[in-house]
């Protein structure tokens, strides 16, 4: 059972606190997993477009952007947990960061992506 004190739990929040961090300074990312999302942003940016065409990347909540771009890296690049727990993982941290609307944003803007891409 998945816990705050899981061990992959708190290196996802690391990397999304990171990626909130690198939105405003451009500094190079600390955390490793935060720095192999910013080697991919520009396709992981793409698919956000792709996938939430009514919201420019501009006007996404910080927080939602750095969960997206995380959890996008996994479900597309990475591709090593199973979609159902990269998409559980994003909405638990759209909760617990995020504001009310987040984990519904968060989810819906992963589900696009798992359906356009017919992740399985």
């Amino acid at each position: 059972m998945k816990t705050p004190f899981d061990p992959r739990h708190k290196k996802r929040e690391e990397a999304v606190q990171n990626l909130f961090t690198w939105e405003f300074q451009q500094a190079q990312a600390k955390n490793e997993l935060a720095k192999a999302v910013t080697v991919h942003l520009k396709n992981i940016d793409e698919a956000i477009i792709k996938s939430a065409p009514q919201w420019p990347l501009e006007q996404i909540n910080k927080i939602d952007l750095a969960i997206l771009r995380l959890a996008i890296y996994e479900l597309l690049i990475i591709k090593k947990e199973p979609i159902k727990v990269i998409i559980d993982e994003a909405v638990e941290l759209a909760k617990e960061f995020g504001s009310e609307s987040s984990p519904g944003f968060v989810n819906g803007v992963l589900g696009n992506i798992v359906k356009e891409k017919k992740l399985e």
